[in-house]
């Protein structure tokens, strides 16, 4: 993995999972996706190289937001769809923290909406992992912002007439600098898409498709089963073809205005027709058709889709503006406080 490339402190000796990992008893459902997560984020923290008490966790409301307790690190639970504001608060008064925020697809996009929009404009360098299992887990089973038209729910007995949201989407359009999609069967490219959030010097937004074995059992099947997975799925690696398919004869091609799939050897397409993933380039315009893409006509995109420098952080441009306010101003003290502007002598 590359080093970690920013202001915060690292640890002066190794880290382990070990290090990371709570004395509290995990209380979610055996066979949750969440398992899966928490032990990437394990994994994933001493990789980071930060020291300990540097790692910072908030959370919301949901089954996702127990996280705090079960991560060995510092943590605040917090109320529902509120962790966004409250973890900016964490890093603009302290930038020199790792600030990590759990969510979930109701937490995030339902209640907390607007902040999760703004929160990804401002560009303030926090990490968002968003578990989106379509459905409200927690309290047992209504539809979610995320749940797909015409889902049977507690809440939609007849099916959902909800167009749902396409997170990805969302985050592009809130003018997102980075944007990754993983499994959460998938613990290996899981963990190296959260270090890439950990590079990324701005809001990155991890989506885990997840699943919630009790109230949306086998919400992923249609492409985390052995049998279709790699023809429904495409993992983009920075500099890489795209390709994908059993057999690796698939690929994806910009016909156009549109992408395309093609399969390689046909109609005289070859590995040099198809487009080469770069995460890096400011222009969104690929990006967010990968993030759209859906089955049956297209593979869904998995891995850092985003990872673009397209302004400065909120906190960095605060820092600046503090510094620089500072420079000019006559006032040092309280008393040069109290003693500006208009005075009296009574």
């Amino acid at each position: 993995m590359t080093e970690i490339n920013n202001t915060i402190e690292k640890s002066p000796v190794k880290l382990t999972r070990e290090d990371f990992v709570s004395d509290q008893m995990v209380k979610w459902c055996p066979g949750c996706g969440d398992h899966a997560i928490l032990a990437s984020v394990s994994k994933v923290f001493p990789e980071i190289g930060y020291k300990k008490e540097n790692f910072v966790f908030v959370s919301g409301i949901g089954c996702s937001s127990r996280f705090p307790y079960y991560v060995n690190t510092y943590g605040f639970h917090s109320i529902h769809g509120r962790a966004t504001p409250i973890a900016s608060g964490v890093k603009i008064a302290n930038p020199k923290l790792s600030v990590w925020i759990v969510t979930g697809d109701g937490d995030s996009m339902a209640i907390g909406g607007n902040h999760f929009i703004h929160i990804i404009r401002r560009n303030i360098d926090v990490n968002i992992l968003l578990l989106n299992n379509r459905i409200y887990g927690l309290t047992k089973g209504q539809y979610s912002p995320t749940s797909p038209l015409g889902s049977i729910t507690k809440t939609s007995p007849y099916g959902t007439i909800e167009h749902p949201f396409n997170p990805g989407e969302l985050v592009l359009g809130a003018q997102g600098t980075f944007y990754a999609r993983a499994l959460d069967v998938n613990p290996k490219l899981m963990t190296e898409i959260m270090f890439e959030a950990a590079r990324h010097d701005g809001t990155s937004v991890v989506e885990v498709l997840q699943n919630c074995v009790i109230f949306n059992d086998g919400a992923y099947d249609d492409i985390t089963d052995k049998s279709v997975r790699d023809d429904r799925t495409i993992v983009l690696r920075a500099g890489e073809k795209m390709i994908f398919g059993i057999n690796r004869d698939k690929g994806l091609h910009l016909k156009g205005t549109s992408l395309e799939v093609v399969t390689i050897g046909q109609d005289g397409i070859t590995e040099d027709d198809l487009l080469v993933h770069d995460p890096y380039q400011a222009d969104p315009g690929i990006h967010l058709m990968l993030a759209k893409m859906s089955g049956p006509d297209f593979p869904v995109a998995l891995g850092v889709i985003r990872s673009a420098k397209c302004y400065p952080t909120y906190d960095d441009l605060m820092e600046e503006q503090i510094a620089e306010i500072s420079a000019k101003s006559k006032i040092r003290c309280m008393d040069d406080l109290l003693m500006s502007g208009d005075t009296w002598t009574v």
